[in-house]
């Protein structure tokens, strides 16, 4: 069932990048089973994730009724501003398409400004180096040692959503991540996902 409903407030700032950027979370619908959607987790690298978290927001705002009274649906559209503000040089949805560069032209903006592969930096089967296209990368030092992946983590440990769906730019397809087994929940979630 749906339910017109305002747009919350905005959940307000979760943390900050490693330059002191503002990570925001904003939140949609009021109801007590929470859906988080996360992107740029690789700010520059995956900027299209950015937008499309903008872009969701721009819709939840529009079609609040889109979103069933018990849920509530939580936007961090921007994970690692550092590195999206390398490429794009801004933190919004404000982004001149023009200047941004080819694949190759956004690496740099892949990983945050202590040169940390975000995606890497989060607890499962943590490693201190990784590797991404061949090429050795760093973790940080330390699970959640990068402020960005710390903040996140806080949020979904004091929020326990039902669900987590981060998007990427590079893979075409949806997949289940887990420390260890895929749970039933899970895979449902995917297919619905995917099938959407």
């Amino acid at each position: 069932t749906t339910t017109s409903v305002a747009p919350a407030e905005p959940t307000g700032k979760i943390g900050e990048s490693v330059q002191g950027r503002d990570i925001m979370a904003y939140s949609y619908g009021t109801g007590s089973d929470e859906i988080v959607f996360v992107g740029g987790v690789h700010g520059g690298y995956g900027w299209n994730t950015a937008l499309l978290g903008y872009k969701l927001m721009d819709y939840l705002e529009a079609n609040p009724t889109e979103i069933p009274s018990n849920v509530k649906v939580t936007v961090v559209p921007l994970l690692n501003p550092d590195g999206f503000y390398k490429v794009t040089g801004t933190t919004t949805a404000d982004v001149d398409f023009d200047i941004i560069p080819d694949t190759a032209g956004t690496i740099p903006g892949r990983f945050n400004a202590n040169n940390v592969d975000l995606n890497r930096n989060f607890d499962c089967n943590w490693q201190a180096s990784a590797t991404w296209q061949n090429k050795t990368i760093s973790a940080g030092e330390a699970p959640f040692s990068e402020p960005e992946a710390a903040a996140f983590r806080d949020y979904v440990m004091n929020a326990q959503p039902k669900a987590v769906i981060a998007w990427y730019s590079s893979g075409n397809g949806t997949y289940a991540a887990a420390c260890g087994s895929i749970s039933a929940g899970t895979k449902s979630l995917l297919t619905t996902y995917a099938k959407a």
